[in-house]
């Protein structure tokens, strides 16, 4: 179904609860998620258990078009690395989808768990994601919510294979897209500054998922330890459009160059610059053998503690109606007018990186209009910074 008819979904005959009742067995409430409640589903006739998310048309029009969305794209991919679709009910009420079920738990947990975690462990789970998602580029379908927490283990016994999930977002590309969404910390560049977008956007939201999973750090971030989520989340964007964030040491010290240099290659500011899915599984860190195996369980782990138990980093943001905020006159501040006083993805711009990645040197870098900056305060650091003007 073309994406585009989403008003065609309004005249389909809708199923009576009894409908979805009488064939699954659906649970309590697990979770309450931003769109939809997350729950199980039994199946009567088999007993087998699936995944079951349910979205209340009562919540609004946001609500329902995210669920017509997930089913829409759901219907269309067929992936090892995707939840698979099962069934789907649209009731007077309710949208049901019952998926395949992962049993696996997070991928963020599991590392917690592990006795030895090695750079081989995070690239085997970034290599399952490029895969996923160059099959989604393949359909020109984006993401656009690509997140640490989006990714799972689908068995508790086999901690071999990733599947993605959370498709609510995700759109086809068309002739670009200009509404901004997503998890802040994970936006592209482009995305900050309100320009049409597309693909690359998930290639950037791998490059912070793989930046997390080597050093336990998200590649921006605020210091401040007030729960102020407009001023942190400007401070991230303003760190964003400049592509500004670095290889702390100690976190970065162990890591390999070509985790580096892959990490740089998927966090490119230009989106026309910025590796592709398809291209990063040829990556030496991804398809040879660039990634190191010693053992990074220590320190990853403590980072992942400290900074994941912030709230902040656990909120999901309406980031259309915080962007509108940061665009009105009061917030023009240095920090506040980020999404239109630093709207640089220009083509103009010059960056030499001494080859930080390949032979672990300090990052230097010159930029036509002298923008430079560092995350955070920190020494002994590689810093690798794009800054492009307009």
């Amino acid at each position: 179904m073309p994406f585009g008819c989403l008003a065609l979904w309004e005249r389909r005959h809708c199923s009576s609860l009894s409908d979805v009742t009488d064939k699954y067995d659906i649970g309590h409430t697990l979770r309450v998620k931003e769109f939809c409640e997350l729950c199980l589903a039994k199946e009567r006739e088999t007993g087998k258990v699936f995944f079951c998310k349910k979205f209340l048309k009562k919540d609004g029009r946001k609500v329902r078009k995210a669920a017509k969305n997930e089913i829409m794209i759901l219907k269309m991919v067929n992936h090892p690395n995707i939840l698979q679709l099962i069934h789907t009910f649209e009731t007077r009420k309710e949208y049901f989808i019952i998926q395949e079920l992962a049993t696996g738990g997070d991928v963020f947990d599991w590392i917690l768990d592990q006795g030895n975690y090695t750079e081989r462990d995070a690239s085997c789970v970034i290599r399952q994601v490029l895969e996923a998602v160059a099959y989604l580029h393949s359909l020109c379908i984006v993401h656009r919510n690509l997140k640490l927490e989006s990714l799972m283990y689908y068995t508790e016994n086999n901690h071999n294979k990733v599947v993605l999930r959370d498709f609510y977002l995700s759109r086809y590309e068309n002739d670009g897209i200009t509404e901004p969404c997503g998890t802040p910390e994970y936006l592209a560049p482009e995305v900050v500054a309100r320009h049409r977008y597309g693909r690359p956007v998930d290639c950037w939201a791998i490059g912070v998922i793989m930046y997390i999973l080597l050093s336990g750090n998200p590649p921006f971030y605020d210091d401040a330890e007030e729960d102020n989520t407009d001023q942190h989340n400007r401070i991230i964007f303003c760190r964003i459009v400049a592509g500004e964030f670095e290889f702390d040491s100690p976190y970065w010290d162990d890591i390999s160059p070509a985790a580096k240099e892959l990490v740089c290659r998927l966090m490119e500011v230009d989106p026309m610059l910025r590796i592709t899915a398809q291209d990063a599984l040829w990556h030496d860190w991804i398809a040879g053998q660039g990634a190191s195996e010693k053992n990074l369980k220590d320190g990853v782990c403590a980072q992942f503690k400290k900074n994941f138990a912030k709230a902040k980093w656990r909120k999901a943001i309406q980031v259309t109606t915080f962007m509108q905020r940061l665009r009105a006159p009061e917030s023009n501040g240095a920090l506040g007018g980020v999404v239109t006083a630093r709207n640089t993805m220009g083509v103009s711009h010059r960056v030499t990186i001494e080859n930080q990645a390949r032979d672990g040197k300090k990052v230097e870098e010159r930029a036509e209009n002298g923008e430079t900056g560092k995350a955070g305060e920190s020494h002994n650091t590689q810093t690798h910074t794009h800054t492009h003007t307009r």
